[in-house]
């Protein structure tokens, strides 16, 4: 055997999405204290199919990269279906917040039930980029929108 002229491929990476291509680009900045998951509790929500989108944003004055938190209840399933739920949410968000995402804004996104892992992943996509896109239009009433 020539080892010399052999080369060794390494594992393959498994895909947040089955059989599906892995979202090139950095990951958004993550939501990692209890106090951040809070705060965004009270402010903003939008309820989709696939996922729950919360939003706040963090002053007028903080023009940073939008952070992205991700949640999944026990009620998602053990600790397998909420990861699998969860790496759906974070490729996702890979996908549409530094499209759709606001500079000085924080998202959590909350896995659902039943939903999160069972969506085809094109509209668990969709799911998100209507829920921000509600978040962020304008209200009624004469407001400004939601900047």
């Amino acid at each position: 055997m020539d080892s010399e002229n052999e080369t060794i491929e390494p594992p393959a990476r498994h895909d947040a999405v089955a059989g599906g291509p892995r979202i090139s680009g950095a990951p958004p900045e993550t939501l990692k204290k209890r106090a951040e998951f809070l705060a965004c509790a009270r402010a903003l929500k939008q309820a989709m199919p696939g996922v729950i989108v919360q939003a706040r944003r963090r002053s007028p004055a903080d023009t940073a990269a939008p952070r992205v938190g991700y949640t999944c209840s026990k009620k998602v399933g053990g600790a397998v279906e909420r990861n699998r739920a969860k790496r759906r949410l974070r490729e996702a968000a890979r996908a549409v917040i530094p499209a759709l995402g606001r500079p000085g804004w924080d998202y959590v996104l909350i896995g659902r039930a039943g939903a999160t892992a069972a969506r085809p992943f094109e509209t668990l996509i969709a799911d998100l980029e209507a829920a921000l896109a509600r978040l962020h239009a304008p209200r009624g009433g004469g407001e400004r929108g939601r900047e």
